[in-house]
């Protein structure tokens, strides 16, 4: 059945809603269980969610026009540049998108030539190694002597008000005094952009729960 000229249904349809399925599935774990688990950053969720379905359907809509290899990789390497002139992505963020992105490629554009357990077995490693590696990246970043189960620790960015206790000599001090406005028991922190004109800097602390 065609309505000018378009098939009202094709069978290609089952495998769209299967793919995105698994597409949705490695997503989440992705987004939900290692970038968002470790950073606590709910900022990125909608942005990662909204690329990774906008990209597997504009791939799998233009597999139909069966892309060449090089046509499919100069897709991706165009989404892998995308950048926001707005708000900077960090290194961190730009390598989850750039996963997300890939992710949502491979779902789309693998034929039939890659069985699914191919596709599964894939998506399960670019997952588990973003996890461990995040993971643990993140226990690094705590004190050797402090560390502790991931799910133990959160983490946040603050603009500190004095530039007084940032020296490092005066490490002691500027954690004492975060501890004691924030309430909280700090494992670590690090210093990041100072501006001098309004006499702030940016820290960033991992603290206990």
């Amino acid at each position: 059945m065609e309505f000018l000229g378009i098939p009202f249904f094709d069978d290609d349809f089952y495998k769209m809603i299967l793919r995105l399925a698994i597409n949705m599935l490695y997503l989440t774990a992705i987004i939900r269980m290692s970038y968002y688990r470790f950073s606590k950053k709910p900022d990125y969720l909608f942005t990662f969610y909204l690329v990774g379905i906008v990209v597997f359907f504009l791939c799998f809509t233009l597999k139909k026009y069966e892309l060449d290899l090089g046509l499919a990789l100069g897709l991706f390497a165009i989404f892998g540049i995308l950048r926001y002139r707005t708000d900077p992505l960090k290194v961190r963020e730009m390598t989850y998108l750039f996963v997300v992105i890939g992710i949502s490629v491979m779902n789309a554009l693998s034929n039939k030539k890659m069985s699914y357990i191919e596709i599964v077995s894939a998506n399960t490693f670019i997952v588990g190694a973003a996890y461990f590696l995040d993971r643990y990246w993140s226990m690094q970043r705590i004190t050797p002597k402090d560390k502790i189960a991931p799910k133990d620790f959160g983490s946040k960015d603050i603009i500190y008000n004095s530039l007084d206790n940032i020296k490092p000599e005066q490490y002691s001090l500027l954690k004492e005094d975060l501890e004691k406005s924030l309430g909280v028991e700090i494992l670590k922190l690090d210093i990041g952009e100072v501006d001098f004109e309004k006499q702030t800097a940016r820290i960033k602390i991992r603290y206990k729960k």
